[in-house]
């Protein structure tokens, strides 16, 4: 399953649905706020893993604490909103150190959600996102930190909807993020990685 199949899938509309009700927004905004936090996400992680020190501890948090099992109970996660927003948030600042609020404000343009709401929206997808990257570790038989980089690369080429380059598959997206959040012009690559992921 790639990320494209599971915003689709039963899980992903529940995902959907459970941001809805939360944070009052009607279901096209929750969509949106889904897909544009959720390739943003996925290519921080992507940048992270470029490193053999960035995979190793992504490996190692994969392992250890984010086993996919959140998956499993949708419901139960949002539920316990305050804890999830509270691990989102140590997961955000790991991945993205003191750009954070960069990042919240680059999803906030490309939905069109407040600040205010997105924040805790994408605080909230980022255990799902590690869960999700660790079941696709299992199911890819990934067994060590040298094969995540690649592993999340394929899986950031799938919100394209096309083929990528044989090298730095993926890398496309990963790039987009990497620019974004070194030069932080104007916020218009995030409209290129919305493309990328074939919002409407």
């Amino acid at each position: 399953m790639n990320v494209s199949e599971l915003l689709n899938s039963a899980t992903g509309q529940q995902i959907v649905s459970n941001i809805s009700s939360q944070f009052g927004l009607d279901q096209n905004q929750a969509v949106s706020a889904v897909q544009a936090a959720v390739p943003m996400i996925l290519g921080g992680l992507g940048r992270n893993a470029q490193t053999p020190e960035g995979a190793e501890a992504l490996n190692s948090a994969l392992e250890s604490k984010h086993d996919g099992s959140v998956l499993d109970n949708i419901q139960g996660f949002f539920g316990n909103s305050d804890a999830a927003q509270q691990d989102g948030s140590g997961i955000l600042g790991h991945i993205f150190g003191n750009q954070v609020e960069q990042v919240q404000s680059g999803v906030s343009q490309s939905s069109g959600i407040s600040m205010q709401k997105i924040g805790p929206i994408i605080a909230m997808l980022a255990p799902i996102v590690l869960g999700y990257l660790s079941k696709q570790k299992q199911n890819n038989n990934v067994t060590n930190s040298g094969g995540l980089g690649d592993l999340i690369g394929g899986l950031a080429g799938s919100l394209g909807g096309g083929q990528t380059q044989s090298q730095g598959q993926g890398g496309g997206l990963i790039d987009m993020v990497s620019g974004f959040l070194d030069k932080n012009k104007d916020g218009n690559v995030i409209d290129d990685i919305m493309g990328m992921f074939g919002k409407k």
